[in-house]
Order: structure tokens, then sequence, then C-alpha cells
């Protein structure tokens, strides 16, 4: 809850944030706008409703008038069906996201990765995040087929990616940044400074290491770049791109 990350922010001079769902309701989008209005230090919303659905729309509007909301996303890695985000209906209701000036997270795993490239080319207007760099196999040391596809997205200007998520995809007890170092080189070299943005996974990141180890890992890996290309990195792309 705020209270619980308000107490790590302070040990690891963080000072804002972004909160993402979790469950696939309305009300777990209106639960995490109330904590936002309820605490200044979550800075924006991102939200679910049912993008399939016909009506979608009116959900849309009524969430246009909350200033903390600034996007949505649906738990695609979950769905069954390698092409869901290429389904008619999940299209339409995409479709009408720029209007609302919202923006859309992506969080797939690396199978779905084909889908997502014919996604975003459907939509050059609408601005799109990559969640976790869409949880490459670390553990395994997947690598290649994954690095095309991520390669490939990263050619359309209008999608960012997150540095997030990544610890829980090696080994809980046992993984290095050196084991992980490989794929944020290969998604800060794709995407460039100014389309990555740190993300904590928090709370789920602590199955796998503390806030600290997490936030310490893009740190770490990003202390050879500028002063300014840093400070972009750990807040400032994401300030621009969810408008916070």
């Amino acid at each position: 809850m705020p209270a619980d990350l308000q107490t790590v922010f302070a040990e690891n001079a963080v000072d804002g944030c972004v909160a993402v769902q979790a469950d696939q309701t309305l009300a777990e989008t209106d639960f995490l706008l109330d904590l936002a209005h309820r605490n200044d230090f979550i800075k924006g919303v991102v939200g679910w409703v049912d993008l399939r659905d016909p009506r979608v729309e009116g959900e849309l509007e009524k969430y246009a008038n909350d200033k903390k909301l600034k996007g949505y996303r649906h738990i695609v890695q979950g769905e069954a069906d390698h092409n869901f985000l290429l389904r008619p209906d999940f299209l339409r209701g995409i479709s009408h996201l720029e209007k609302y000036g919202a923006v859309y997270d992506i969080l797939i795993f690396p199978h779905q990765l084909g889908a997502a490239l014919e996604f975003v080319k459907r939509f050059p207007n609408q601005k799109f995040v990559i969640d976790h760099l869409a949880k490459p196999y670390i553990k395994d040391g997947f690598f290649e087929g994954w690095a095309v596809l991520m390669r490939e997205i990263a050619k359309h200007e209008n999608v960012f990616c997150k540095l997030s998520g990544m610890i829980t995809e090696a080994d809980y007890q046992s993984w290095t940044p050196q084991q992980i170092h490989p794929y944020m080189e290969l998604v800060l070299q794709a995407f460039g400074p100014e389309r990555c943005m740190y993300g904590s996974d928090w709370p789920v990141c602590l199955v796998a290491g503390s806030y600290t180890r997490v936030k310490q890992l893009t740190t770490d890996f990003i202390s050879d770049l500028s002063p300014t290309e840093q400070a972009a990195i750990m807040g400032l792309n994401a300030a621009g791109f969810y408008g916070l």
C-alpha cells in the first residue's frame, strides 16, 4: 500500500511513481485512482477498461475527466491467443485511445512480440510502452529471437520501453547484473536513452530482490551515460510519456 511504498521511496531517493493495474476490473482502476488522489507521490495511474467492449468509449470518456488517469493496460501475457493484440475488437478499442490522450502499456511475453510488431505498425500516432522488456527468458538465456523483434519494434518512434521486471525473469536466488546487462544493452541501443524509462515493478520485484537492488541494477548500468541521459531514463522520460 502507499504507506509501505513511502518508506521505500524515502530510503531510495525516489519522489514519485506511476501505479499500474494488476487486476482486469474497473474496480481496480477506481481503487488506484483513489489511492492517487490521496497520495501526491502517485503521479499517475495506468488503469484497465475492457477495450473489446463495443461501448468502451463511454468508459474512456468518463476516465478522461480524471487528471490522474494516464493510460491503460491489458494483461496480454495471460491470453492464450498469441495474436490477441490483433483481434478486431481489441484493435477497435485501441483506436479510440488517441482521441482521449491515453497511452497504452504493452504487457507481453517474447512469443507475442511478432503480434506486437504488427500491432504498433497499425497505430503510428498512439503512444506505446513495452513493459518489462517484453519479459525475455533471462533464466534460460533465450536472447536472439527476442532481440530481433525488439530491434524491429524500436524502429517505431512512438514506442518506448521500460527497464523493469528483469530480475523476476532471471533466477530469483542467483541472478547477477552481468546476466541481465546484455538485455538492457540491446534495449538501450535499440530505443536510445530518450525512449527508455526505469521501472521498479514493485512489489512484484520483491520475490527476487529488494527495491534498492532493482534501482541499483539500472543506475549502475546507465552510469556511463551523460547526466542528462541518466535523468531522462530515471524519471524525465516517464514524466513526458505519461504527461505527469
